[in-house]
């Protein structure tokens, strides 16, 4: 049974820094691309970040230089650091994998920026 466990999102000042972490179980993590994604009110989810299992990495523009994906493969988890933040940042953050063309994702972890 695949498991996502999405964590670190709170209430931040603009400028601000938030590391979300996703804790996965189910799958053997070393071999899957990991994504992060975020759905605002209103709005479609988007995609975020993707890390591949050779650790190679892509972003939304939106996030490209203030965002960093990272995974640890001893602790089945990956990581998305948040610095710079903006109130359009706000939204909904889900951790996802797909596992035998299954998409699953995690229960989602609220990051709030104010202005």
């Amino acid at each position: 049974q695949v498991q996502l466990v999405e964590s670190g999102g709170g209430l931040v000042q603009a400028g601000g820094s938030l590391r979300l972490s996703c804790a996965a179980s189910g799958i053997i993590f070393r071999l899957h691309a990991l994504g992060w994604y975020r759905q605002a009110p209103g709005k479609q989810r988007e995609l975020v970040a993707v890390i591949t299992p050779a650790g190679s990495t892509k972003y939304a523009d939106a996030v490209k230089g203030r965002f960093t994906v990272s995974r640890d493969n001893a602790k089945n988890t990956v990581y998305l650091q948040m610095d710079s933040l903006k109130p359009e940042d706000t939204a909904v953050y889900y951790c996802n994998v797909a596992y035998l063309g299954v998409n699953y994702w995690g229960q989602g972890t609220q990051v709030t920026v104010s202005s």
